[in-house]
């Protein structure tokens, strides 16, 4: 089998497993961020977020596909960037996510073979296994992209979550439809 042969079976898997995905689960610093946390004199926290992030994220909502926050941190900048998106199942200050899993099933009705979940970092791998689809970002940390079933080309806060919402809203069919709205 040639290299490319390779890569068209891995692509079809992919895509077949992005079809399954209802819910997509979020980690946020370094996933949504580039991992960079500011704090200013006053002790609030800055962070910056990707606006093509912000859109993908947006379009696969429009399209049906549910989005949820996991996070281990809190931080009121990501409240305020998840109101303005939309995302209204948000868990912070989250000690082990893989425990979660349960609760966001009872809570959105959906299986977790059914979820996605894009990691970067060790607490991210209880939950990665869980879930039908684990992303990791082109900069996570090593064993990170080693548990995924697929890695983004591009790195957390860089668009990365675009990309993967992106492939979701391909492989369910609904990409042209979306980008036929601009």
């Amino acid at each position: 089998m040639s290299p490319r042969e390779v890569s068209s079976e891995a692509d079809a898997l992919k895509a077949d497993a992005l079809k399954k995905v209802r819910l997509l689960l979020l980690d946020v610093d370094g996933v949504l961020t580039d991992g960079t946390i500011i704090y200013n004199e006053d002790g609030s926290e800055t962070k910056h977020f990707h606006v093509r992030d912000g859109l993908g994220i947006r379009l696969l909502m429009e399209a049906g596909i549910g989005v949820a926050i996991v996070t281990g941190r809190s931080s009121r900048a990501l409240l305020h960037r998840c109101r303005n998106l939309g995302i209204e199942a948000i868990y912070d200050g989250v000690g082990d996510k893989g425990a979660l899993i349960g609760r966001i099933e009872v809570r959105t009705g959906v299986s977790p073979e059914e979820m996605a979940f894009v990691g970067d970092d060790l607490p991210d791998l209880p939950l990665m296994h869980r879930v039908g689809v684990s992303v990791a970002v082109a900069d996570a940390d090593p064993a990170v992209r080693e548990a995924a079933d697929m890695t983004t080309a591009l790195p957390g806060g860089k668009g990365a979550v675009r990309e993967v919402c992106e492939a979701i809203l391909k492989a369910r069919g609904y990409w042209d439809k979306m980008k036929g709205k601009f």
